[in-house]
């Protein structure tokens, strides 16, 4: 019994803080140029600078994320394709881990009370306001490529404030806690640094 209020009582937080962006009304300038951006099917290329970063940065990512993906070639792709995504966005993809494990604790699956779906929790409304009818929130690369694409959005509404961007991210604009969160799971658990990873 015990050990089913501490599973629900992990699962809790992920229900309360789970993504539920608001429908904004977007410029048609702006709806195009988001469109665009989640609609670029270019084949995956690497985004790293070099071997020896994509080697550094997968291994030590990896080594953190493995006790929620068991699965290493599933992981390593997870991993790839965060990276290839927030650098194609402009973002941390530590910063986009850490968004990932408040959102949905790296649940491929995961819906919200809201509706919001997947990896980085991307409310289905997205969909029909820049996406294609075939875009599905589950696929794994579709997924990123929105949640990417909306937090770019939001910081360049705020231009730059990350606070505020990540509370129009969930919807909670205004309010501490969720910006506090993602940004203490970015520190604590994904912060990452080429120099130390040398000095160990």
């Amino acid at each position: 019994m015990r050990c089913l209020i501490a599973l629900v009582a992990l699962l809790l937080p992920l229900a309360v803080h789970a993504g539920a962006q608001k429908y904004e009304p977007l410029s048609a300038s702006v709806r195009a140029a988001l469109s665009r951006t989640v609609s670029d099917r270019a084949p995956p290329r690497s985004s790293f600078t070099d071997s020896t970063e994509a080697i550094g940065w997968l291994s030590e990512m990896s080594q953190r994320l493995e006790k929620r993906m068991p699965d290493r070639d599933a992981r390593l792709d997870f991993l790839r394709a965060v990276h290839y995504e927030a650098t194609r966005a402009g973002l941390d993809p530590q910063l986009v881990l850490g968004l990932i494990q408040v959102e949905s604790g790296f649940k491929k699956y995961a819906v919200s009370t809201a509706g919001a779906r997947g990896f980085m929790q991307v409310m289905p409304f997205w969909v029909k306001l820049v996406g294609g009818s075939e875009d599905n929130l589950f696929h794994l690369r579709t997924n990123l490529r929105y949640g990417c694409t909306i937090l770019r959005h939001y910081l360049d509404i705020e231009r730059g404030d990350l606070y505020r961007a990540l509370g129009r991210y969930n919807g909670s604009l205004g309010q501490p806690q969720y910006p506090n969160m993602v940004r203490a799971a970015w520190q604590t658990h994904w912060n990452y640094s080429k120099r130390n990873l040398a000095m160990r």
